[in-house]
C-alpha cells in the first residue's frame, strides 16, 4: 500500500513539475515575443500605438520581422476597413456644404483605394516566392506608401471647413498604423538583405 502512494506521490510530483516547466518556458517565449515586438516598433514613428496594436498577436509573430510587418499590415487593412465603413456612415448626415459633401465623396473614394491597396501588399506578402524579394518589397513600399497618401488626401480635400476635424479624428489612427506597417515593412527589407 505505501508502495503504491509513494508511486502515485512521485508521479504527482513529476506532473506537476513538468507543468511548472511548461508554463514558464511558455510565459518565457511570450515574453520575449512581446519584447521582439517592442524592439521593432521603437523604429516606427508611433511606438507607443505599434506595440498596443501588435502585441496581443505575440504568439503568431513570435520573432519573424516577415511576420511581424504581415500583422501590422493585417491590422492596418483591418482599422482602414472599419473607418471607412464610418466615413460612408458620416457622409450621410445632411446639412453639409457643398464642399463638405464632394470632399466626403473622394474621401470615400480615397479610403477605397487606400483598402485596395493594403490587401494587395498583404496578398503579396502571403503569396510564396513568385518574384524576387527585392521586388516583392518595392511593390510593399509603394502600396503602403499610397495608401498613406491617400489617407492624408482624403484629410487635406476638407480645407477649414467643419468636417476636417471630425474626418481627421477618425483618419489619424488609420495614418499612423500604416506609417508604422511601412517602417515594419522597411525593417524586414533590411533584415531579409542581410545574408
Amino acid at each position: 500500500m505505501e508502495a503504491s502512494n509513494s508511486i502515485a506521490q512521485k508521479t504527482i510530483l513529476i506532473i506537476l513539475l513538468y507543468t511548472t516547466s511548461t508554463i514558464t518556458f511558455v510565459s518565457a517565449l511570450s515574453k520575449t515575443n512581446v519584447e521582439f515586438i517592442k524592439s521593432s516598433c521603437s523604429f516606427t514613428t508611433y511606438p507607443t500605438l505599434c506595440v498596443n496594436s501588435l502585441s496581443t498577436r505575440a504568439g503568431a509573430i513570435q520573432t519573424s520581422p516577415k511576420l511581424l510587418a504581415q500583422t501590422a499590415l493585417s491590422v492596418t487593412l483591418d482599422t482602414t476597413r472599419s473607418t471607412s465603413a464610418a466615413i460612408v456612415k458620416l457622409s450621410q448626415i445632411h446639412g453639409m456644404a457643398p464642399l463638405e459633401v464632394a470632399a466626403m465623396k473622394d474621401c470615400i473614394e480615397l479610403l477605397g483605394d487606400s483598402v485596395y491597396e493594403l490587401e494587395k501588399s498583404l496578398e503579396e506578402m502571403s503569396r510564396p516566392g513568385s518574384k524576387s524579394s527585392r521586388l516583392v518589397i518595392s511593390d510593399l513600399q509603394t502600396w503602403v506608401s499610397a495608401a498613406m497618401t491617400d489617407e492624408d488626401t482624403c484629410i487635406e480635400g476638407f480645407g477649414n471647413t467643419k468636417m476636417k476635424n471630425v474626418v481627421r479624428g477618425k483618419i489619424v489612427n488609420v495614418a499612423q498604423l500604416t506609417s508604422n506597417a511601412l517602417a515594419l515593412i522597411n525593417s524586414y527589407a533590411s533584415f531579409s538583405k542581410q545574408p
